[in-house]
């Protein structure tokens, strides 16, 4: 198990039966790289990798 996947786990047992659009997340994640410079990187490659997820060519 990766150390990342407790805080994964988190979100799942504490929001898991919640809805919520792209663009709420989109929002969530300009924020935690505003109040978190140095993630700035990691963020952005999630972001592209969750909206090319149904691309063919990659």
């Amino acid at each position: 198990m990766y150390f990342t996947d407790r805080g994964i786990e988190e979100l799942a047992q504490r929001r898991g039966e919640e809805e919520v659009t792209f663009e709420w997340l989109s929002e969530q994640l300009r924020t935690f790289v505003d109040l978190n410079p140095d993630f700035e990187v990691p963020v952005e490659r999630l972001a592209t990798w969750l909206a090319r997820l149904d691309d063919e060519d990659e």
